[in-house]
């Protein structure tokens, strides 16, 4: 959804037109830059505003853009509100980091966040009478299936829980061994923002997550790994633009 509200906005020092209508959304603004190194052609540089780096390019001439978003739920709910209201971006697909929360999910593995359960209380300060059911764009999540099935890339689709907490016990106690036994697969902290945001300014969103870290194994990756080497689910994500 268009909006007449002027720009650049508070958090973002981009022009009209200067953002495509699908966007990339990594939490790390350096993985954005990394994306836009590596992946995209005719690039330019349409934020700097708190670090938080944008760019718009093209891949496989389909022009794109990606931005970081920082963590938690009022980060990635500030940018992704003046995406759809201020600068028209109809398509946001976050890619993300996130922890196993199923035994059988691994490091590196791809997750797409068909719902997101949340501990946060951003989706309570819609004023519903009731509760939000956060899922993401079907249109999108089948078109990824699709591309993740053609590149021969394994992948988990389900629920998975956006919590407010980064070092929080809800994997290790009872309470987490219940989001696992309710089918959750993995723990971040930002889907359940943007995909009520999505559905409230009539965009389409979806969470792409690479497993950094497993409490099932102890595995766990390095932040130049996060930034660098989880590419499969950037190529899944660009295929989508």
């Amino acid at each position: 959804m268009a909006s007449n509200k002027s720009v650049p906005t508070p958090h973002i020092s981009a022009q009209k037109g200067e953002i495509a209508e699908t966007i990339l959304l990594p939490g790390d603004p350096l993985r954005a830059k990394f994306i836009a190194d590596n992946f995209l052609t005719d690039v330019k540089q349409f934020n700097e505003t708190r670090n938080m780096l944008g760019f718009t390019g093209f891949y496989n001439g389909n022009r794109v853009s990606v931005m970081g978003t920082g963590m938690g739920c009022p980060s990635i709910g500030i940018y992704s509100y003046e995406l759809i209201h201020f600068y028209g971006v109809k398509n946001l697909i976050r890619i993300g980091t996130a922890g196993a929360m199923n035994p059988d999910i691994h490091v590196r593995d791809v997750v797409f966040g068909m719902g997101a359960c949340t501990t946060s209380n951003y989706v309570r300060l819609f004023h519903l009478p009731g509760d939000y059911s956060c899922i993401c764009s079907f249109d999108l999540l089948r078109k990824a299936v699709n591309t993740a099935e053609e590149l021969n890339i394994p992948y988990h689709v389900g629920n998975i829980l956006s919590s407010d907490m980064f070092y929080s016990d809800e994997i290790g106690n009872a309470a987490g061994k219940t989001w696992t036994d309710m089918g959750v697969l993995a723990v971040e902290m930002e889907a359940a923002a943007l995909y009520s945001n999505a559905a409230a300014g009539g965009a389409k969103a979806l969470c792409i997550l690479t497993i950094s870290d497993s409490e099932f194994t102890g595995e766990v990756t390095t932040a130049e790994e996060r930034q660098q080497t989880f590419t499969k689910m950037m190529e899944i994500a660009l295929r989508l633009a």
